[in-house]
């Protein structure tokens, strides 16, 4: 039985109780002497036989209407809560309900506890997929940066290293002199020199140091050891121990990377200082060369991708990074980074 044909019973149903109700209470007052007496007797002017059966019906109908009222209020409530639940949304606040409807809205906050658990899970999934095909995504690219970097460096590179060694050789024996033959053979022999710079340099973007079980005293120390074997130049550095965020370390050391590799690549220097050492709470890393320097609101417009990468990495760990280049005087570059000390080991 629907909700209306149910209304409409219970309707019927209130008006046959309410006029048998004021018809008994009518003959108790007043005992029939007649059948006649239903038209004769008057109520208001009217007859009883119209009387009672019309305010029988009106208050029945008064009834069907405001439990029909009643009833479209709690169905409204529900209708809302599946209608919330379709968007995604929350429920409304289950108010004062019939125990039908009770039931009712129990079911619709486990279906919604359901859902909710499906989308945590799905999310889940989703972020471990996505976190699984990029670190895959990122091992590929380290074994191919890994292979073109040994393949640079067994073919290219050696070829380099040859043909400077013949130069230098062919430099050496031809008689000083100023002819123009003389001149061409050493803008050869620098020229090949710069590539090789330009090869180590890119030899060390692909193939990055990493800091796997390191320090970033032992990380910083073993790159330069490492370069000062492969370049003519003289390198210097202080680092001193410290004790840092993996995270911070990081990009420190990337950083340190990219600097040495610009150097290497632009600069023509002779001499390289690197210093690393922690002063009142800051951590303070600066390189340093004598090369030709550069125009450091112009490389700023330029948009180095190399420079613009390092002062990217040093916002990320809330440091500042300042350049300053004279030309012909060399460059230099400074990192802080503020040391943030956890409560618990400040209180240690």
């Amino acid at each position: 039985m629907n909700i209306i044909l149910r209304q409409l019973v219970s309707a019927i149903i209130f008006t046959i109780i309410l006029f048998v109700l004021f018809s008994f209470m009518y003959f108790i007052a007043f005992p029939l002497e007649s059948w006649s007496s239903l038209w004769e007797n008057k109520i208001l002017d009217f007859p009883f036989v119209y009387i009672v059966p019309s305010i029988s019906i009106l208050l029945g109908a008064c009834y069907g209407a405001l439990t029909g009222y009643y009833w479209k209020k709690q169905l409204y409530t529900v209708e809302t809560a599946v209608k919330e639940l379709e968007k995604g949304r929350p429920i409304p606040i289950e108010q004062q309900v019939l125990p039908e409807i009770h039931d009712i809205w129990v079911r619709i906050e486990k279906i919604q506890k359901n859902m909710l658990e499906q989308t945590k899970l799905s999310q889940k999934l989703a972020n471990e997929k996505a976190e699984d095909h990029e670190k895959r995504v990122q091992e590929m690219v380290s074994q191919e940066r890994n292979r073109l970097a040994r393949e640079l460096h067994d073919s290219v590179s050696q070829q380099l290293f040859a043909a400077s060694m013949m130069m230098s050789a062919i430099t050496e024996s031809k008689p000083l002199s100023d002819d123009r033959e003389t001149k061409q053979l050493k803008l050869i022999e620098e020229t090949i020199q710069q590539s090789q710079l330009e090869m180590r340099a890119l030899l060390l973007h692909l193939r990055p140091a990493a800091l796997k079980g390191k320090t970033l005293q032992e990380g910083v120390e073993e790159l330069l050891v490492e370069l000062m074997q492969k370049v003519s130049m003289k390198i210097k550095w202080k680092v001193e121990h410290m004790q840092l965020d993996k995270g911070v370390e990081e990009h420190l050391f990337r950083i340190l990377q990219e600097s040495v590799s610009n150097t290497l690549r632009h600069a023509k220097a002779t001499t390289l200082d690197v210093l690393l050492i922690k002063r009142d709470d800051f951590v303070i890393m600066r390189v340093s060369d004598d090369g030709v320097g550069f125009e450091v609101d112009n490389e700023g417009k330029t948009g180095s991708y190399g420079m613009q990468n390092m002062y990217e990495r040093a916002i990320e760990i809330g440091g500042t990074i300042k350049v300053v280049s004279l030309k012909n005087k060399g460059t230099r570059l400074e990192v802080k980074v503020p040391v943030l000390n956890v409560e618990g080991e400040a209180n240690d």
